[in-house]
């Protein structure tokens, strides 16, 4: 089977890759429903959430059966294995690695069997900032099976399925207030969905409504495509249960919410809504304002496809520049499986974008893209602009310069890495050989979104992380990979102090992404 290269599909660059996200999660109970496909169909709709690994966990009433594995959701699953998953219910998950290497192990939904004997199947979005915390007290604990994998997802269901003389649903009310950072759950056991939001609500996560059931997922899109109708969004801090008695909600902890901005500005459906706000009408709201607050002397106005596009047509309308298409990507090399030689591979951006140069030519361009994280993407674009007769380019970006690494489920660079944190918008435009840049204000972004300044995380522009990181040197994607063996095979966790999340061995530790210049 091919294997995911966990790479968006809208990513123009193979070699430097955009903000990626964590994941998708679904989850539906609908006795009398084919309840896997109507699973699938809701990870199809949110396969730009994650492309390394699907898995699909669906119950009878008896037992929970899980089927995952590496690759997009159209390659783990066909119609056989779909016909063969049959229930009343079930979970499912798209993946993009935040915590844990990509590797089957690590795929979800993660399984274990409770200390009653009961089936427990997890999906999770998002990223914990305590996962060593947690590890530590897992195992000191003696919770068997804590590090079958390498993901705080694993981590957690571990912890619930070993709380003893407990349900499920009682162990979930003891372990998710220890929960520190993002997370939007759905999980099962045999008879009951349910679905869980940290109290920050970080990560979207909404309810919807079938005619014989109940669907939570973490996009409307994807409630749209399986027809349910939306209900609400899942509150922070909540956890809600499904089963043949109906819903039933409580909440672990108050509701503090922090929703990412960062969803309005790239990572969700333009088709998607977040708090009442409908994503493509808050992109083309900023792409206004972007023109007011940014104005340029130009003839055309053209999107980098497809993550610029909407913002494009806003600041077109607003700006009174006719808008264009001047760039046509191919949205399936990206996708390939198979090695690109190196003359091909030296092509970098031309694999998914080539110029209309009959629309370029004699012309001065603004090009509207959503975010610059190292700017390789857009020197190389702005390069392949002006050899294709391009008189100037002026970039504008629908989102403040990102300064800083997220640690609550989107992966981006290291500080290091992110040009807006080493040089100023103009040290940004020469390097990136623009004639002019300009970025939305953080307060235009916001005012976009509809919501109130208080309920966003604006961390990755402004450096204020509203969960508490703790300690920085034991974060990162690896953590739990940090974790030496003893030579009986198990974890020595007890005073390990997370160094090996910042070495040669094991990279991507957040204190190396804060600290080095």
């Amino acid at each position: 089977m091919p294997r995911g290269d966990g790479r968006l599909t809208h990513d123009l660059d193979p070699q430097f890759p955009g903000p990626q996200d964590a994941c998708g999660v679904f989850g539906v109970w609908a006795p009398g429903e084919e309840v896997a496909k109507l699973a699938y169909f809701g990870l199809y709709a949110l396969q730009h959430r994650g492309q390394e690994a699907a898995g699909i966990a669906v119950s009878d009433g008896a037992s929970v059966v899980v089927y995952k594995d590496l690759g997009l959701v159209s390659q783990v699953f066909d119609e056989a294995t779909l016909s063969s998953l049959r229930g009343h219910l079930a979970v499912g998950h798209t993946r993009y690695s935040t915590t844990g290497a990509s590797t089957w192990e690590n795929a979800q939904p993660t399984f274990r069997t409770t200390e009653a004997g009961t089936g427990l199947a997890l999906c999770h979005n998002g990223n914990l900032v305590n996962t060593a915390e947690l590890a530590v007290k897992a195992a000191d604990a003696g919770v068997s099976g804590v590090f079958t994998a390498t993901t705080d997802s694993d981590l957690v269901t571990s912890l619930i399925a070993a709380q003893p003389d407990l349900s499920v649903e009682a162990a979930a009310m003891e372990v998710l207030p220890q929960l520190r950072g993002a997370f939007s759950f759905t999980f099962m056991d045999e008879s009951t969905l349910y679905a869980a939001r940290d109290p920050q609500g970080v990560r979207p996560l909404v309810l919807g409504r079938l005619e014989r059931g109940w669907v939570v997922a973490s996009e409307t899109a994807a409630l749209d495509i399986v027809g349910a109708s939306v209900v609400r969004e899942v509150e922070p801090g909540e956890l809600i249960a499904i089963d043949e008695n109906g819903l039933r909600s409580q909440h672990f902890a108050a509701a503090e919410p922090k929703g990412c901005v960062f969803e309005y500005v790239y990572l969700a459906r333009p088709d998607t809504t977040i708090g009442g706000r409908g994503v493509h009408a808050a992109r083309v709201e900023i792409g206004r304002r972007l023109a007011r607050e940014h104005p340029a002397d130009a003839d055309l106005v053209i999107p980098v496809p497809e993550s610029g596009t909407p913002a494009a047509v806003g600041y077109a309308e607003a700006s009174g520049i006719p808008y264009g298409l001047g760039l046509v990507k191919n949205s399936y090399v990206g996708r390939t499986f198979i090695q690109p030689s190196q003359t091909i591979r030296q092509l970098g951006i031309r694999l998914k974008l080539n110029p209309l140069r009959d629309v370029i030519r004699g012309k001065r361009l603004v090009v509207v893209d959503d975010s610059i994280v190292r700017g390789n993407t857009q020197r190389a674009l702005i390069r392949m602009l002006r050899e294709s007769g391009a008189v100037e380019v002026h970039v504008r970006i629908s989102s403040p310069p990102v300064k800083w690494p997220c640690f609550y489920g989107i992966d981006f660079a290291s500080r290091a890495e992110l040009i807006a944190n080493g040089l100023d918008v103009d040290g940004v435009r020469a390097s990136i050989n623009a004639d002019s840049l300009a970025y939305v204000s953080e307060q235009g972004l916001i005012a976009a979104t509809e919501q109130p300044v208080n309920r966003l995380c604006t961390a990755c522009f402004t450096g204020q992380y509203p969960i508490s990181l703790g300690e920085t040197e034991v974060l990162g994607k690896h953590v739990l990979e940090g974790i030496e063996r003893r030579v009986d095979g198990a974890r020595a966790v007890t005073g390990w102090t997370g160094e090996q999340a910042g070495s040669a061995t094991v990279p991507g530790g957040a204190d190396d992404a804060l600290t080095r210049p």
